[in-house]
């Protein structure tokens, strides 16, 4: 990037917690992330969704400056991640998909540690570890040795370790990885308060897509690209008012018969799923139409689920995210 053109994209990132362009990682001939365009407002929760593999993690470590891009520009907090490596560094809070939680310490420790690694005055510690164990029902752990607190536990504590310094940005690496329901529901519950308290801009990689409705914006990655973008809601609305799900031994005789009706499915084995855009819909009128060519004939709400299979179909990605 020029001069001149570095100057214009600095310039663009005034109102911006995080600004990408043509972002690009590789790990020899593999590229992880693939020109990656994004901007996340100040104050903003945002999701990268995708599978396993597909760059989210990546993505968090070139933005955290804990992976040098291999081309392209990249701000967080008006920060250049590559030159303002402090700086991005004293701004944000990351919360990994690995705990970075020392087990030999105690709850208490771990938060002193960190705190310290901050340069917060003792007292502002210790007023603050406080708060957030009290927050997370953690003050009873308060002189246990991390090894012995609940996989929910620890997650709550590394929480409360990416905040204790009051970040005004907060990534989160699959932080609900591997939690119980009940765990997982006391995040978000914890991330929203944050967020209307704080303000705070909430930058979350998952693969529960469930988790991302709360979003205000989101993107699908796969293989490294961006391959939709919304707000979940609009995402859902644009993909219809129900999906249509038929398991049949004969799915290529049916598929020929709806699509004309229907328009284009997703289809897997003995299973298919058209979009119905009608609130109305007759489905017991289909039922009986198909007879006993089906074997079921299911039909629900869509979901982002739904969404994520449907962009990451090339031929029918057009119809749902623009």
């Amino acid at each position: 990037m020029t001069g001149h053109n570095a100057s214009l994209f600095n310039a663009a990132t005034a109102k911006l917690a995080i600004r990408t362009a043509g972002l690009c990682k590789d790990y020899g001939t593999l590229r992880a992330v693939d020109t990656l365009d994004l901007e996340v407002p100040e104050g903003q929760f945002f999701g990268l969704l995708g599978p396993n593999g597909s760059g989210k993690t990546t993505t968090i470590h070139m933005l955290t400056t804990l992976a040098r891009p291999t081309s392209g520009q990249a701000t967080v907090a008006g920060h250049d991640v590559r030159r303002e490596g402090v700086a991005v560094r004293r701004e944000i809070g990351l919360v990994f998909q690995d705990s970075a939680l020392d087990r030999t310490l105690t709850v208490a420790e771990n938060l002193r540690f960190a705190g310290l690694l901050r340069n917060l005055p003792t007292a502002v510690i210790r007023q603050r570890s406080d708060e957030l164990l009290d927050l997370f029902r953690l003050r009873d752990r308060r002189d246990k040795p991390v090894a012995t607190l609940s996989g929910g536990m620890r997650r709550a504590l590394d929480m409360a370790r990416g905040v204790l310094h009051r970040p005004r940005l907060l990534f989160l690496d699959e932080p609900t990885l591997g939690l119980d329901v009940p765990s997982r529901r006391g995040i978000w519950r914890f991330i929203e308060r944050l967020r209307r308290e704080e303000g705070i801009t909430v930058f979350l990689t998952t693969h529960y897509l469930e988790e991302a409705e709360a979003c205000d914006q989101v993107a699908f990655l796969a293989k490294g690209k961006i391959i939709g973008r919304g707000a979940p809601k609009a995402l859902v609305q644009s993909l219809g008012t129900y999906m249509l799900e038929i398991e049949s031994e004969q799915l290529e005789t049916v598929i020929a018969s709806l699509s004309r009706r229907l328009g284009p499915c997703l289809h897997d084995g003995e299973k298919a799923s058209f979009r119905i855009q009608e609130e109305h819909f007759d489905f017991m009128d289909l039922q009986a139409e198909l007879g006993n060519r089906v074997q079921s004939v299911r039909w629900r709400r869509p979901n982002l689920n739904d969404v994520f299979l449907w962009v990451n179909d090339p031929t029918l990605s057009a119809s749902v995210v623009a």
